[in-house]
Formats: C-alpha cells, structure tokens, sequence
C-alpha cells in the first residue's frame, strides 16, 4: 500500500502562505508520502488555487516528492497549450510529474470555456491524441474534427519517456474502458463511495483481461477526503461541513473516512481492500496538522 498527500489548494483571497506551504511539502517528504496531488476547480465559490501553477510552485519546493493533478478536465482545454504546461513542468521537476485527465461529465457551464456540451467524449479523446503527438512526434501533422496542425513542433519534449503517467477519472464503464486502453492507470474520486469505487475497480480489472494488459502494470487509486480527531463524532461534522463547502451540496459525508484513529484506519483499510494501490489521503482543514496525525496515529496501524 502506497499513500499520497493532497497539497493545500483552498486558500482564501490574501491568505496565501509561502512558509507554511513550503513547510508542509517538505513534511510531506520527510515523512514518507510518495506523491502529492492537486485537483482542478475552475469556476467554483471555493478558494481553489489552480493546479499547474500549484504543482509548479510544489515543484520548487521539493526534491524527491512525485507531483500530480487528479484530474485536468481535458475537454475544457486547448490540447496544445497543456501537452506544453505538462512538458515543461516535467522539465522543471525533472520527470517528477504524474498527470490525471478526465471529461469532467455534463454538469459544467461548457458556455464559459468556449466548449458545446455535445461531442465531449470525441473532444476528450482527440485531445488526449493530440497531446500524445506533441510529446512524442518531432514534427507534427493532425487532422482532426476539433484540432489541425500542419508539420509543427512542440520542445522540449517531457523529461520522462514517452511521456508522464497518465491516470485517468471517471465513473462510467465506458470511461474505465477508456482508462484501460489509453491510460496507466485509474484514479477513483474523493466524491465515490468506497463500495460504488470497489465495483469500479472490478470493470476496470476485467477491462484489463479483455485487452490482455498485465494487471501489474496498471495503477489503481484513490482519492479520500479525511479528517482525524480523537472526538470521532467532531471529526465527522468537520468533514461534513468541508465536503458542503468543496461542492455546494450536501450529504458528501458517506464518501469521507472521519473519527478516531482507529475508525480511520478502518476507513482506509476498506478503500485498499476495494483495490486501492495507492490511497490519496485528503484533509480538508488543518491540512498540515492532518497530515502529521495521520502519519503518526492512522497509517501505522495499516502496516
């Protein structure tokens, strides 16, 4: 079992720390963690810092810390503009960079990125493509339905070869099916219940035997919004009340692992017994206090 942090993004208007930012990521690789990750939320009334710019600033902070975003909402991107973002981070981190990528479903104001809500899968995958091209191709020639480029190059190239991990979200079949053809590896939600992600895992394995990929080879993981107290029933109102400010709704807290050492480490140990490889463990508030407790009182108990 491998675990990860998220990285602080919800930073109120003129709160933003470097000390304790920069604190919190190298706690975060003195400790241990194997990665830390961001998430993308363009539009939203949380304080969401974006992610590249997030995951750049990580970069400069960090030294051995893999670095990650779960997950780019591609089909509201120009392909391009972040095949090129994603290379020259990878440079910058010097191939420290892991890249999660999804359609990001229906429920978007598509009219705000230029974008129609009709076609989002085929603007996904040719965008997906298209990146490819541009990390891999010395000159490069496309002809797509949304995208063309006539012998253009696109340097330097990602550091890593071809290209950095690819992770892939979603919640339909179709999309898990897709993460097993084109992807390394699948990413469940923070906001999937861990029965609804075991479920997941189960298409996504017998994805896999269908294309006759080795298992092995295949990364499965999860993020998990958490928070742990030893007052287990204020640990649950914590996340609750996050989880109602994250998305703007209610009724998040089934999906959240709250309470006491011991009920979160329970918690989690249901996630990697669903499939989980690798578990993204994301506080919500007092994200570096989280991380210290967590280290010291719930992952002990999982080893």
């Amino acid at each position: 079992m491998r675990f990860a942090i998220s990285i602080p993004q919800l930073i109120a208007d003129g709160a933003f720390d470097p000390a304790a930012f920069r604190h919190h990521l190298a706690r975060a690789e003195a400790l241990g963690f194997e990665s830390a990750w961001t998430q993308e939320q363009v539009l939203g009334a949380a304080p969401t810092l974006g992610p590249i710019e997030t995951l750049t600033y990580a970069a400069a902070c960090t030294e051995r810390l893999r670095l990650g975003c779960a997950v780019f909402v591609t089909p509201l991107h120009v392909p391009v503009h972040l095949a090129k973002s994603v290379a020259t981070l990878d440079q910058l981190s010097r191939g420290r960079l892991e890249i999660g990528v999804g359609t990001g479903g229906r429920g978007r104001m598509f009219s705000a990125f230029g974008v129609g809500p009709g076609g989002l899968v085929a603007r996904f995958n040719e965008g997906l493509r298209l990146m490819k091209a541009c990390w891999t191709e010395p000159r490069i020639t496309f002809e797509g339905r949304f995208w063309q480029l006539e012998d253009a190059a696109m340097e330097p190239k990602p550091f890593q070869k071809p290209y950095p991990p690819l992770w892939f979200g979603g919640n339909h079949p179709d999309a898990l099916r897709r993460a097993v053809r084109h992807g390394d590896g699948f990413f469940g939600a923070g906001s999937t219940e861990t029965g609804r992600f075991a479920e997941q895992v189960r298409l996504v394995r017998e994805a896999l035997a269908e294309e006759g990929r080795d298992p092995g080879g295949f990364g499965i993981a999860k993020r998990v919004y958490i928070a742990v107290d030893d007052d287990g029933a204020r640990a649950r109102r914590d996340i609750d009340a996050a989880l109602e400010r994250l998305y703007g709704r209610t009724g998040l807290a089934p999906v959240a692992v709250a309470g006491t050492p011991e009920a979160c480490a329970r918690g989690l140990r249901e996630v990697a017994d669903a499939g989980a490889q690798m578990i993204l463990l994301n506080p919500l508030s007092e994200e570096t206090t989280q991380m210290e407790r967590l280290a010291a009182d719930v992952l002990p108990r999982l080893s």
